[in-house]
């Protein structure tokens, strides 16, 4: 098979083990992962949850002349691209592969989306976190105004202050960021309780 795939334009590394293929030297490489089911002490199962929790998890297609309908009904319920056995013609598991690949891309894309929105929110004070939440929320200037104690001048004060920090100007951008980061409502809500509470008359 590494034959074959290395005659495809493949770049495939082999190992012996699981416990060889996590000690790699390049875990942060890109691709996927082609494993048997049963291995040597710890099987593709293995294999396959410890990729789920590692920081970059790679797809997973199961190879295998071992596999039943419960099998990979299980493989597939845990996250594998495919489940085929050891006699696969070479179109299909290339197939399976370019989908692996396509969907490793895309989700580190969407990891890196998340760790920089993220980074951006956490640079935000308590108060610009509160104005964030009412956007998201699809609140105006006068209802923030009486949910949080403060005039409306000072909430436009302060939804200025945000995008300009973010420098990300529209409502659906906003809430984009906050979609991008992966943290809901509820967390913004606890997020924005740390801020101050408004006097009208101090804010």
């Amino acid at each position: 098979m590494e034959r074959r795939l290395r005659g495809h334009g493949y770049a495939v590394a082999t190992y012996s083990s699981v416990a060889e293929f996590i000690m790699r030297p390049d875990p942060e490489a890109p691709g996927c992962v082609l494993t048997d089911l049963q291995m040597p002490k710890r099987d593709g199962f293995d294999l396959q949850e410890a990729l789920a929790k590692s920081p970059n998890p790679l797809p997973v297609v199961f190879v295998t002349g071992k596999g039943d309908i419960p099998t990979s009904v299980r493989a597939m319920r845990a996250g594998a691209e495919d489940f085929l056995t050891k006699r696969v013609a070479i179109g299909d598991l290339v197939a399976a592969i370019e989908r692996s690949i396509k969907r490793d891309l895309r989700e580190r894309a969407e990891r890196l989306r998340r760790t920089q929105a993220r980074s951006m929110i956490a640079k935000l004070t308590d108060r610009e976190v509160q104005m964030l939440l009412g956007i998201v929320k699809g609140m105006q200037n006068k209802e923030m105004a009486d949910e949080y104690g403060l005039s409306e001048r000072t909430i436009k004060y302060h939804r200025t202050v945000l995008t300009r920090r973010l420098d990300i100007y529209t409502s659906v951008d906003l809430t984009r960021l906050v979609q991008d980061a992966g943290i809901s409502t509820a967390e913004l809500t606890a997020m924005a309780a740390a801020a101050p509470p408004g006097t009208r008359q101090g804010e």
